[in-house]
């Protein structure tokens, strides 16, 4: 079975109608924020999507082959806090600070494999060296 969770309402709408229509896996809806989620929530899943959207991740990866019972995680951090488009506040913007609660759940549940994305503009505020940092830390297994 998948997770996905999403706080938007259309998004999750859409998501529900995507699984209805086996276009991507089934699996249970989550329109709480991250902020909210707990390791006991996400328990028991296969997969886990984060910021689902619309359901992107799920489907390149069926795309690509790879089965549904695999342990995946994926999660598409909000970007506007580091896109040009957006208001470039960086790490300043609430929404900037949201990869801190999906690597809260990391580091407690311990994934087998974790994707992500994020702008090319988020570099030049460190996003990257941030997550590749924490990352490490989480994957070692203690």
């Amino acid at each position: 079975m998948t997770y996905y969770n999403e706080w938007d309402k259309f998004a999750c709408a859409w998501l529900r109608e995507l699984i209805a229509e086996g276009l991507i896996p089934k699996g249970d809806v989550d329109d709480r924020s991250i902020c909210d989620v707990t390791p006991g929530d996400v328990s028991g899943y296969d997969q886990c999507h984060f910021f689902a959207g619309i359901g992107g991740f799920p489907l390149a990866l069926r795309y690509a082959g790879v089965p549904e019972l695999q342990g995946v995680w994926t999660g598409s951090c909000p970007c506007p806090s580091f896109s040009s488009a957006g208001k470039g506040k960086g790490f300043a913007d609430p929404r900037g600070r949201l990869w801190e609660e999906f690597y809260r759940l990391i580091k407690v549940c311990k994934p087998d494999r974790v994707f992500g994305e994020q702008v090319a503009s988020a570099v030049g505020y460190g996003w990257l060296d941030v997550v590749s940092s924490e990352i490490g830390r989480a994957s070692c297994r203690e």
